[in-house]
């Protein structure tokens, strides 16, 4: 492999485009640095499963790696990448300080998907019944992971314009260590709007999401025992189909027929039952980043109700795909609003191809993205030098990251030996 064009991305999961937004967006990524030029290795510690995409149909050579395992040095030094991707912090506090040992010339990206600290926080507040405060985020123990974290890296790709924020005011960390990258669409994403059902042709309002993500399961329950009695009251007729990859039995016991209230499990092409249904329903009441399930509804022509924290850093100063409410009975007369008029219904519908015009085509940030990365293989040493403090941790990273992990592989060859 030419060294020059070798990016190894390693994965906390192995991607799953229809199981998660994080899945679609790790896909993405492989298709901007091919675009570059470079030839793709993902490796992972995770088990396969079923649902994973067979990454050699897009180029990128499959690789399982072992957590604290010599062995990855040995696969790294051979392979001699240009550029390292670690697919959330996480991966990073396993394997950046062996990157950074064995191959101290790659460029080192994280990828952080949202801010782990934020969702935490806020879910904390909210478990607690209480409003979430900037605070809250500077007492959470991930945050302090997840800011050494970002500060070792060389960059780190950020999909919210607010959570960019937090990090350089709150936790003052220097812009040129953040990227900007959102979720990218191709420009055929925006499907004719001939071709898309008519309102008169859609029915029903869904909700789709992953199970494991817990801002969802909370939305569901939310949905179920708050705002989908609302809806009912007023609209006999209506039906909520839910849909998600992941869903336990608690999720599915929540099924009832009489009520309107269909949880269908893992859905076969989430598009085409989004494109089928009237409405979106997304009641989030915490989570970080931006929603991958809400901007596939303006994919797919249907409005939206969601929160704040649903439509947080997605519309910029553009007005949203539907209605944004936190309040829930607001939200379900909302919903009936936008369900019921087809004026409203249509303007929103038209609000959400316009988001994805302005903010969302990968045309937008592809070229000033392969511009950044250029820059950053080409000057990595004054990069690093302007960074004392990533210095400064990956320093004692190394040596305190390195001595555990090296007393766990010695520990696991004497429990198999």
């Amino acid at each position: 492999m030419n060294q020059m064009q070798t990016l190894l991305i390693i994965g906390f999961v192995w991607p799953e485009p229809n199981s998660s937004a994080a899945g679609g967006r790790m896909m993405q990524l492989i298709s901007l640095f091919q675009k570059q030029g470079f030839q793709v290795v993902f490796a992972s510690p995770a088990q396969d499963s079923d649902f994973m995409v067979d990454l050699s149909e897009f180029g990128v050579q499959k690789e399982s790696i072992e957590l604290n395992s010599s062995s990855f040095d040995n696969f790294i030094k051979e392979l001699n990448p240009t550029l390292v991707l670690f697919d959330r912090f996480m991966i990073e506090e396993q394997f950046g300080w062996r990157v950074a040992e064995t191959c101290p010339d790659a460029l080192r990206i994280l990828d952080t998907e949202d801010l782990h600290c934020l969702r935490f926080a806020r879910q904390k507040a909210f478990k607690e019944k209480r409003e979430f405060q900037i605070s809250d985020l500077l007492a959470e123990e991930v945050a302090k992971r997840e800011i050494a974290s970002i500060l070792r890296c060389d960059l780190s790709l950020m999909i919210s314009e607010y959570e960019m924020e937090l990090l350089t005011t709150t936790f003052k960390i220097d812009n040129a260590l953040l990227y900007y990258l959102p979720l990218l669409l191709e420009s055929k994403a925006i499907h004719d709007l001939e071709k898309l059902l008519s309102f008169e042709e859609r029915k029903d309002f869904v909700f789709i999401g992953n199970f494991y993500h817990e801002p969802n399961w909370n939305a569901v329950q939310y949905l179920k025992e708050t705002i989908w009695p609302l809806i009912k009251k007023q609209l006999p007729e209506a039906v909520l189909n839910v849909y998600g990859a992941y869903h336990s039995q608690k999720v599915l016991q929540l099924h009832n027929t009489k009520e309107g209230f269909l949880v269908h499990g893992r859905a076969e092409n989430a598009q085409e039952v989004v494109k089928k249904a009237r409405v979106v329903l997304a009641p989030l009441r915490f989570g970080a980043g931006i929603k991958g399930k809400l901007l596939e509804a303006m994919q797919c022509g249907t409005p939206s109700v969601t929160t704040s924290i649903g439509a947080e850093s997605m519309q910029g100063n553009l007005p949203w795909n539907g209605v944004v409410e936190d309040n829930p009975e607001l939200f379900a007369d909302k919903a009936i609003q936008l369900y019921q008029d087809k004026d409203i219904w249509l303007q929103a519908q038209n609000n959400g191809i316009e988001i994805i015009k302005q903010r969302y085509l990968r045309k937008l940030f592809e070229g000033d993205f392969a511009t950044q990365i250029q820059f950053l293989v080409s000057n990595i040493k004054q990069h690093r030098l302007n960074n004392f403090i990533g210095q400064l941790l990956q320093h004692h990273t190394l040596k305190s990251t390195k001595y555990m992990s090296k007393w766990i592989e010695e520990k696991n060859k004497k429990s198999v030996s």
